[in-house]
């Protein structure tokens, strides 16, 4: 067990699947050679140290990354591709879509696409709207795409790990902040089942769920809302498709109260999905209403000032519970 950087997390992760399997190989813009390589980055000396057959940086298509790698992966291949910034996705759809997320059930479940679809996503780095877009919602409404969201070095490593060797698309988002977040990590080949939540912190009288960054900002609450004496149990989903149902009602029957929270805008975000799961199926547990706490119904703002206001924080989260008990 040692302290990493999320990057570092991710650069082991992907050089441990180098090694074990030569099927793997790595493909995006800059994945080799880039402006933004540096020690923590996440494939940090992987093409000096695999080479370029197994290391290879593309043009600037997302279409034709996504592409290779639907095609890759069908041939036999397990390609991790680089989607560089979540809005990008937008390109890449027809190929993840209806091609990768739709090959194993045309095929009556003879053709496994075994693609890992690296995608980098986060608000707070003044990049503007293009590059700041979560659109986890938009993919996770693709039947036959999963997809997976860490919040620490730990999970970052082992939910990519577990995706690489997925015989289905996965689609793997890295939150940029996560990256110089240090957390400890486990040595080898430790991996993250696909579908499984943690309760990243007990509680008795909140469930708040989230995802990424978000879970951060929900721990933040927690410790917050400890000193007035409310227990927020925080569950960390990891995993949205296929979400893991069974954590998120077994949660809400020991509190009572559900908070989601992300960092994605609300309308027809992901957690209108969990909450409409806990309205549903955890009616008669509920104390309260289900409340959602995310960022407003705009494109993200470029000023720093206006990008800490729209992103969500622990002071909503607090406000949020509040409101509940």
């Amino acid at each position: 067990m040692r302290t990493l950087f999320g990057g570092q997390a991710v650069n082991e992760a992907l050089a441990l699947a180098m090694e074990m399997d030569p099927r793997v190989f790595l493909a995006g813009e800059g994945v080799g050679v880039s402006i933004h390589d540096n020690p923590m980055g996440p494939t940090h000396g992987l093409l000096e140290r695999f080479g370029p057959r197994r290391v290879r940086d593309t043009p600037v298509s997302e279409a034709a990354i996504a592409g290779l790698g639907v095609g890759a992966a069908t041939l036999g291949l397990l390609p991790v591709v680089e989607i560089m910034f979540f809005p990008f996705v937008t390109l890449a759809s027809d190929m993840l879509i209806n091609h990768a997320a739709k090959f194993r059930y045309l095929s009556g479940g003879r053709t496994p696409v075994p693609l890992t679809v690296r995608v980098k996503a986060g608000v707070g780095f003044q990049a503007g709207c293009h590059h700041s877009h979560n659109l986890e919602a938009w993919m996770a409404h693709a039947p036959g795409l999963k997809l997976v969201f860490g919040s620490n070095p730990a999970d970052m490593k082992g939910l990519l790990l577990s995706a690489i060797f997925d015989p289905d698309p996965v689609m793997v988002v890295e939150e940029l902040g996560l990256y110089r977040a240090r957390g400890v990590v486990p040595e080898g080949d430790v991996r993250v089942p696909l579908g499984k939540a943690a309760v990243a912190r007990e509680g008795s009288d909140v469930t708040v769920a989230a995802y990424g960054g978000a879970v951060r900002t929900a721990l933040e609450a927690a410790e917050s809302l400890a000193e007035e004496g409310v227990s927020l149990e925080v569950l960390d989903l990891r995993t949205l498709v296929p979400l893991d149902r069974g954590a998120v009602l077994a949660s809400v029957s020991r509190t009572g109260r559900f908070v989601m929270v992300h960092d994605a805008t609300r309308f027809c975000g992901y957690g209108a999905e969990v909450a409409a799961l806990v309205a549903e199926e955890a009616f008669s547990e509920l104390k309260a209403p289900v409340r959602r706490v995310a960022a407003p119904d705009a494109p993200v703002p470029f000023a720093p000032t206006q990008e800490r206001f729209y992103k969500p924080g622990a002071a909503d989260v607090v406000a949020a519970v509040r409101s509940l008990m």
